[in-house]
Order: structure tokens, then C-alpha cells, then sequence
């Protein structure tokens, strides 16, 4: 148990009056059909009455039990919601039972009464909080130790880190700005361009993100785009682009001028980006929407391009800290069919670069299986291709960090979200 004053045991009085809601939203999250997020989206769009502070307490516990429902289930045999909530208000959070009294059915109060000590020994997946086929994937290329440290980390909220848009202002300006508003802000430890938050304001009113000044971007994000070092006048392809947070990042860095195509095949997603691309001031940034990834917008620029960005679909263990229900979102197969998917992504991006050009493949996960295992495959089929040592790009980049030949960032190492990158030139 965590033996300080929480969230929760100053405010009592939000759980009995939103618990019933926490509940609620933890019954349709447990089905694992929709994303967690999406979940709490629909919930509030629906029930429009509730306050910040309301919608914050329903969010965090929720994520709570999800960050820490392995051990939950161990200690407490809990199998439903309610359980599961309860009991992480009582061993996470500190809250008695007997302050929780008004609020238990005769039915809560024989769980409570039923749980016994669990045994002094859970097994490694249930300490570190992570699937039980994870932990042996992890095994084969980690010490048990570093996999629980890695787990510990992942049960921690991420922190919120945002990007400034060095084309609008300055990092300092924006720390600035942040503390005349009251808000703690400090530089993050490795990204140029990174600030993070003590506390989570509502950025989407704040006038630094409305005048496109700042976007929310994981620490790592950001470094990995550092990688592929675009410069000036180049043309260049973010193949997998998303809602574009990469892009505008290597639209900065660009400083607007040559070409920046942003490749993606949903709609949806840029259309999300377009309100971002519009705020940040860029001009040289191309949204395309492809049918697959051997697209004839694809093809026509084969051999024309100077720097391409594949951040591939993945399992998304990296961000654990932000989406812990992916661990049951994903599985073992899952991993295996997301690598063939790697692959071809990798292999239809590869034939757009001239020689010289440089490929920076990314990836939001901590596992061989879609990283090393992928660049590998990658170069027994393209000899013309080999690996730019990370530390060195770093270096020349001025940014102070070094995990060898691959860029392979740790929430319990650097604090940020997990990724893994690679940079490959072609000769």
C-alpha cells in the first residue's frame, strides 16, 4: 500500500458520489472491444452534467485498476468491476473499508470479510503488471530485474510532456507563459524542443496551444524524429503519419521550407491532423491519404526522396503508462502478424529514398519481435542498406543521450514512453 495522503482520502465525498459511474465505465472497459480511451470519450460525451473534477476521478481510477489489476485480482480475488474498484481504493490508494462503509452491499462487505493474505511469493508477471506471455517474450533478452523495474515504471501515470513549435516560439517563452499562468513547467532532460508539466491543465483552451505554439508529445516522440535529422529544402516522407505529430515536428525542424508529404491510409486520422497542421503555421506539409502501402502516389516518387520516417504500426507496449489496457488488447499472436506487417511497410517505404537517403523505422514497443528482429529481416533483403550507429546521430544532433546502434528508449530508464528506432542509409 501507498502510505501517503491521496486523491482519494481527500475526497470522499467524489466516491460516493461517483462510483457508481467508475463502475459503470470499468464494466464496458473490461470487455476489451473498445480502447479505454474511447470508452471514457463516449461516457462523458453522454453524461455532459460532470464537472473536471468529476470526469478526473472516474478517468484516474479507472486507469488505476487497469494499471494495477494483475496484483488487484491476486491479492483481493476480485472479478468484477466493483471488486476491482474497491479494492484498488483500499490497497492502492489507502482508503479503509470502514470510510468506503456507506457505499458497500452486503454483498462488498463478505468479499471484504473473505480476503485473505496472498501468498508472500507472486509470480513475476503479477509483481511486474504485465501479461504472463509478455514477461517470457521479455525473458529472452532481459534480467528478471530489469523486467520488474521496466513493469514498476509502466504502473506509474505518464507525465505530460508537450513540444514547442520552434517555428512560433521559444522553449523558455512557453515556460514562461506557463508559470505567469501558475503552472509548474521545466525543460525536459533530452529533447531541445520538450517542456513538461508538473500538473495537467486544460491545454485545448490554453492560448499557447490555440495559437499552435505547443502540441502534446511524448518525450521519446520527439527525440526519435532527431534521428532521421531532416534538413532544410529535402523532400521528405512521414510514411505512417497519423494525426501528425511526427510531421509537424520534422515540419519545425524543416523550418517550412523543401517538401514534407504525410503519408497515412485512414482518413480519419488526417483529418484529425488537419486543425493541427492549420495551427502550427507550416506551409511545405502535403497530407496524402493512401489505399495501402504500395499506393501509386507510393510508386511515383520512388528513388526521389531524401529522408523517410516509418513509425510502423505496433502492439503499443511502450505506452502502457497512457493505454494499460493494451495488455489485453494484444497477444502474443498479435506480435507476429504485426511483424509481417512491419515488414511489408518497411519493404514498400525502402524504394522511395535516392541513394544516400536515410530510413528511420520506429516503432512504440520494447519488443525484439518488432524491432531487431524486424531491422534484421529488413537487411538480409536489401544488402544496399546499412545501419547508422543512433549515438553517433545523437551526437551530431547535440542531444545528450546514448543506447548504442539503435535508439531504444525505457519509461524506467528515460522516463518517457518506450520506443525503439533505427536509422538505415542506402547506398
Amino acid at each position: 500500500m501507498d502510505h501517503y495522503p491521496t486523491r482519494v482520502q481527500t475526497h470522499l465525498k467524489i466516491i460516493t458520489s461517483q462510483l457508481a459511474a467508475a463502475e459503470t465505465v470499468l464494466a464496458r472497459v473490461l470487455t476489451m472491444t473498445q480502447p479505454a480511451d474511447a470508452v471514457l470519450s463516449s461516457y462523458f460525451r453522454a453524461e455532459r452534467r460532470l464537472g473536471q473534477s468529476e470526469r478526473a476521478f472516474i478517468a484516474e481510477s479507472v486507469f488505476g485498476v487497469l494499471r494495477r489489476r494483475y496484483g488487484l485480482e491476486y491479492q483481493t480475488g476480485a472479478n468484477t468491476a466493483r471488486q476491482l474498484l474497491l479494492a484498488y481504493f483500499n490497497r492502492i490508494e489507502g482508503v479503509s473499508l470502514r470510510q468506503m462503509e456507506p457505499e458497500l452491499t452486503p454483498e462488498d462487505t463478505r468479499w471484504a470479510a473473505a480476503i485473505k493474505s496472498p501468498p508472500a511469493a507472486p509470480p513475476p508477471h503479477v509483481v511486474a503488471e504485465l501479461p504472463e506471455w509478455l514477461v517470457a517474450m521479455l525473458a529472452a533478452e532481459m534480467a528478471e530485474e530489469e523486467i520488474l523495474a521496466l513493469g514498476r515504471a509502466l504502473q506509474k501515470p505518464a507525465p505530460l510532456d508537450l513540444r514547442v513549435n520552434t517555428m512560433l516560439a521559444t522553449r523558455s517563452e512557453v515556460i514562461k507563459q506557463f508559470a505567469a499562468d501558475g503552472v509548474r513547467a521545466h525543460e525536459t532532460p533530452h529533447s531541445p524542443m520538450g517542456v513538461r508539466l508538473e500538473t495537467k491543465p486544460a491545454l485545448s483552451r490554453h492560448p499557447l496551444f490555440l495559437a499552435g505554439k505547443i502540441e502534446v508529445q511524448d518525450e521519446g516522440s520527439q527525440i526519435l524524429c532527431h534521428l532521421l535529422a531532416p534538413k532544410r529544402r529535402e523532400m521528405i516522407v512521414d510514411f505512417c503519419a497519423g494525426a501528425g505529430g511526427k510531421t509537424l515536428l520534422l515540419g519545425a525542424l524543416m523550418q517550412s521550407l523543401g517538401r514534407l508529404y504525410a503519408f497515412d491510409i485512414s482518413d480519419a486520422r488526417l483529418n484529425k491532423f488537419k486543425p493541427r497542421l492549420k495551427r502550427s503555421g507550416l506551409s511545405n506539409v502535403h497530407p496524402q491519404l493512401l489505399h495501402n502501402e504500395n499506393d501509386i502516389k507510393v510508386k511515383r516518387l520512388a528513388g526521389k526522396i531524401d529522408r523517410v520516417l516509418v513509425d510502423a504500426p505496433c502492439s503499443g507496449f511502450g505506452t502502457l503508462r497512457r493505454n494499460p489496457d493494451l495488455k489485453w488488447r494484444q497477444s502474443r499472436q498479435d506480435v507476429a502478424e504485426l511483424a509481417q506487417k512491419q515488414t511489408a511497410i518497411l519493404n514498400a517505404a525502402a524504394p522511395l529514398l535516392k541513394p544516400g537517403g536515410r530510413l528511420v523505422y520506429a516503432t512504440c514497443s520494447f519488443l525484439r519481435a518488432e524491432n531487431q528482429d524486424v531491422i534484421a529481416k529488413f537487411l538480409d533483403a536489401h544488402p544496399n542498406f546499412h545501419i547508422v550507429p543512433a549515438n553517433a546521430v545523437m551526437k551530431q544532433q547535440h542531444i545528450t543521450l546514448d543506447t548504442g546502434e539503435f535508439l531504444q528508449l525505457y519509461p524506467h530508464r528515460h522516463d518517457c514512453d518506450g520506443f525503439f528506432a533505427a536509422a538505415l542509409e542506402c547506398k
